[in-house]
This record gives C-alpha cells, structure tokens and sequence, in this order.
C-alpha cells in the first residue's frame, strides 16, 4: 500500500504534468481552434485507461478509457514509442470526426505502466461540408475522413503513408499538419513525463497511488449520494430540431434514482435517434452525467474514471443519446448542452440550493472563404461562440461564458480581422438577455458579421425556438437568433443550424441565448434590480413588466446611468 503522502504528492506531479501538455499544445498550435479557442485536452492515464486528474476540457474526460479499451482490443501486444490515432465515434468514443485523438502507451520495468493522451478538433478533415462539421449531415460519411484506432507509429517510428492519408483528406492541409505536430508533441512530453515518474518512484507505488485516486473518487461520490434523500425525480427538455427534419423538436429526458450511495441516471426516454447530426455517442452521455453530478453534489469532488463504481447510466439503443451507425454526430455539442440542462433539473429535486435554470447552450460558426481567405491564411474561420448560465438560488447567472462541459474561449476580434476577411460590426450584450427572476439569468451577446469576400457560412447553435428555461417561477432566457443579410431588404430570420452562401458586402446577425431566470421576478433585491438598471442589464421597460418597478423610476436611473458615462475625449 501506498502511503497518502505520496498519493497526493503523485497526483500533484501528474496534474502539473497535464498542465504543461496543455500549455506547450497551446502554445504551439496553428489555429485558431486551438490557440484562440483552446478546443482540446490532455490527459495522463494509468495502465487500465483510467483517468487520474480531469483536463479542463471536462467532456473530453470520459473518452479516453473508451479509447484506451479499444486499443488494447485491438493491439494486445503493444511496444513502447508506438503512437495511436483515432477520429472514430463508433470505434474509439471520440465526440466527432473533427476531434482526433492520439495516445501514447508508456511502459517502465517491462510492463505497461499508462497511457499519455490528447484530443483536438482539426480545422478539415473532408466531408461534405468545409471544416467538416455540419448543422444538416445525414450520415456519419458526410462529416469527414473517419479513422478508427491505428498505430501511426510503431515503435517510435513514424507511418508517413498514414500522415499524407490523413492530410489529402483536408482542404487545409498545412493547418492540420501544424497542428498535428503539435498535438503529437505534447502527447510525448505527457508520456515522457510518466515514465520519468515511473523511473523515479517505481512502476508498483505508481499503480497503487492510481488505484488509491480512484478508491478515494469513488468513496466522495458515494457519500454525497448517500446524504441525498432515496427516490426518483424526473425531467424532459427539447432541441429545436436536428438541422435535417426541420420544425420538429428532439426530446431529451432524464429519470433519476437514488437508493443509499449509488445513483442511477435512465437516459432511455429520449427521442429515437436523429436523422440530423445531433446524435450522441456513451461517452457524451457520461461525459454529461459526471458533470451534472459534480456541479450539483459538490464542485470540490475530485474527478476521475473511480466514479463510474458509484454511478449506473441506463440508456436505449437507436436513441439519440445511444445513436447505431453510420448515424451522424457532428453537432454533439448542442445536445451535450440540452442533456445536461435536463438531468441538472432532475437532479436538482434532490439538492434543491444546487439548482439551475436553463442555460444558453454553445454554438459555432465556420466561414469558408471562396476567394481564399487573406494572403498565407486558412481559408477556413472557424468559431466557438458563448452564452450564458442559468440563474439558481441565491446567484444570478454568469454572462458572455462557455456554458456546462467544455471551458472554452471565444477568439478575439483583433485575431479573426486581422487572419480572416471580415469585419465584426457590432458585439455587445443583450440588454433584457437573461431570464428575469429573483435571481437574474445571464445574458447572450449580439454579433454582426460583415463579410469581405463570397464565402459560405455554416451556423450550428440552439434554443431558437424553445430559449432556456426559467426555475422556480422564473422567467425563461431570450431565446437566439441568426438573421441572414441583416439590415437590408433581403434580410431573413434562418433557424439556428443551417447553411447559407452569402457574397462579399452581406452582413449576419448572431444573438445567443440568454439563461433563465430563478424564483418571482417581484422578490429581485431592489439594490440588484438598480443595478441592473445602472448598468444597462435590464431596460426601463422590462423592469415595469417584469419586476413591477414603475417605469418612471427605472427610466431615471437610466437616464443617471447615461450622463454619469465617461464621454468621448
């Protein structure tokens, strides 16, 4: 047995170790996906596939056990310097074709002792649509180049064959090559680094303080599932559509049960799988089930793969939370985004203070220059766009942030005028955004788009048509909005995933959802409401409809927020 010490001081070494993957891929990235927007994880794991310390990308941390499985399945006799490469959501759990994933087995003593992993969504990799996601695939053959788990290296040496296959599948080639350089870098720091612990501490206390993390995941999941009260509580949630059969919602459900200190979440309830790519893979789905956990029994519960001893997840096959191939998949996020909203209510019946309105979900936007994008650019813009939680007792929701799963940044606007030919217009918050309540939703942003060349522009977002919804007696969020050629005569509202070809000159409108509100709008502390006033959150006239503050007065605080601005020297 390993002393705690020594497991602790273990799991520190290791998360540092993570921590400079991530920093040395970051730093080192070619797109904008992963040096702006930082679309991507970095893992250690023990020899098992087992997750020591979570990446900051959470819904990448259940993937990597169920491609380490399939690995060992498939290459029982691995070597040290092999390198692995999967894209394959069937075959390697991984959330869509654009994210590749590598893993790096490292051995000390003879024996195999972990994995060092990395996964990162690339910015082609073929397929119908450029960028390779798509808001109205069909079929999982559309949405790119699919790889199921190979060594593209075998004993430290490299299968160029396999590079240059992977890369005339790609409409960007350099940008992924640069960026698979560098994935495939940091993948070796993490492995050499595990050896390096190996060697030092030897390959026995290092299995048994991998074992102790896990133990101890487990035994602080159980106990905060044994403190909740037995029963079963349950909740239901729609997506707008699937981008293929349009105007008809996909229902997502959750069934929660707790008896003593296991938990069971039954996802079966959900709608059958979706024509359009909105389908979800069991990695998501545990993916979503470990976040909704953590974030409602305890953000100080330290994840890894030892949780899942606590936890049953029950789901239907052909369901659009267990989709069968070739079913598409490229818009997971999306549903990641509802499924969560609807087990975190669930959930909520048992830890009422931990509760959460509707939050804004996340979304994309790629454009594919036609006439090549700016000299020694990509062609290729590909965006990761915010909105905002959901308000809860005693906080209002968080504005203009990655909502649930994912910690992901929005790319600067100096970078995509600077790379790319567009101009961003506008962008700036929504007053009235979020849900009104006792507790305020988080607010959306608003972004205009001026293109300066004819491109086609590829939007994947939500809650169009069903905004978040509010708790308790809140109010829901404003619901979002994509508004095609916006501000001249042709313009047009377009639902919230779709595909446009648009010409140099055109302009689109962006606004993402806001987050629902939480309790009696009446009950919002008067001192909250003038700020929200002051700061231009809540507008004079939602403040009378909503909050029952007479107009008057909200217009005066308004019109002191106004003259009380610094003015332009």
């Amino acid at each position: 047995m390993v002393d705690p010490v020594t497991v602790q001081l273990l799991r520190s070494r290791i998360a540092c170790l993570v921590e400079e993957m991530h920093h040395h891929f970051y730093r080192s990235g070619y797109s904008t996906i992963v040096r702006e927007s930082r679309d991507f994880s970095c893992v250690i794991l023990d020899a098992s596939g087992g997750l020591a310390v979570p990446p900051p990308m959470f819904f990448h941390a259940p993937v990597y056990r169920h491609l380490t499985t399939r690995i060992r399945a498939l290459y029982p006799a691995l070597a040290p310097g092999d390198l692995f490469v999967c894209n394959h959501p069937y075959e390697g759990g991984l959330p869509h074709v654009s994210d590749m994933a590598f893993a790096m087995p490292v051995f000390a003593e003879g024996a195999l002792v972990g994995f060092a992993g990395s996964i990162a969504h690339k910015a082609d990799l073929g397929g119908t649509n450029p960028g390779s996601t798509s808001a109205s695939a069909t079929e999982i053959f559309q949405e790119g180049l699919l790889l199921p788990p190979v060594r593209i290296a075998a004993a430290g040496a490299a299968d160029p064959d396999l590079h240059r296959l992977i890369l005339a599948n790609s409409r960007e080639p350099e940008l992924v090559a640069g960026d698979i350089a560098a994935q495939i870098a940091a993948t070796r720091i993490g492995a050499d680094g595990l050896a390096a612990l190996a060697d030092r501490f030897g390959a026995a206390v290092l299995a048994d303080a991998f074992a102790a993390l896990r133990d101890g995941a487990a035994r602080a999941l159980a106990a905060r599932v044994a403190a909740l009260p037995d029963g079963r509580a349950e909740a239901a949630g729609h997506m707008d559509e699937d981008g293929v059969a349009r105007g008809r919602p996909v229902r997502f459900h959750a069934a929660v049960t707790v008896a003593g200190d296991r938990i069971t979440v039954d996802v079966s309830g959900s709608d059958r799988q979706a024509r359009g790519p909105v389908n979800l893979r069991p990695s998501m789905v545990e993916a979503c089930v470990f976040y909704a956990l953590i974030g409602c029994l305890g953000p100080d519960l330290p994840f890894n793969d030892g949780m899942r001893r606590a936890v049953d997840i029950v789901y239907g096959r052909g369901t659009v939370t267990n989709a069968d191939p070739p079913a598409p998949v490229s818009s997971y996020q999306k549903a990641n985004l509802a499924l969560v909203d609807v087990i975190l209510e669930a959930l909520g019946t048992f830890n009422p203070a931990r509760a959460i309105a509707g939050s804004g979900s996340t979304g994309s936007v790629s454009i594919h220059w036609l006439g090549g994008g700016r000299p020694g650019q990509a062609r290729l813009q590909y965006e990761i766009l915010s909105s905002a939680y959901g308000a809860g007792p005693g906080r209002d929701g968080c504005a203009n942030v990655a909502t649930h799963l994912s910690n992901l940044h929005i790319t600067p606007i100096e970078i995509l005028e600077t790379e790319f030919p567009c101009r961003v217009a506008r962008f700036e918050p929504i007053a009235d955004g979020g849900g009104a309540g006792a507790f305020r939703g988080g607010a959306g942003f608003r972004r205009v788009y001026e293109l300066l060349q004819d491109a086609v522009v590829t939007r994947r977002y939500d809650r169009a048509v069903h905004p978040p919804r509010g708790l308790a007696g809140g109010r829901p969020g404003r619901a979002s909005r994509f508004v095609v050629r916006w501000g001249t005569t042709d313009a047009f509202d377009a639902p919230a995933a779709s595909r446009h070809s648009l010409r140099a000159g055109d302009r689109f409108l962006l606004e993402t959802a806001g987050g629902g509100g939480y309790g009696d709008p009446r009950r919002r502390d008067p001192a909250a409401l003038r700020r929200d006033l002051a700061e231009g959150r809540v507008t004079p006239e939602a403040a009378a409809a909503e909050y029952g503050l007479p107009e008057t007065a909200g217009r005066d605080r308004a019109t002191a927020r106004r003259a009380s601005a610094p003015r332009p020297r």
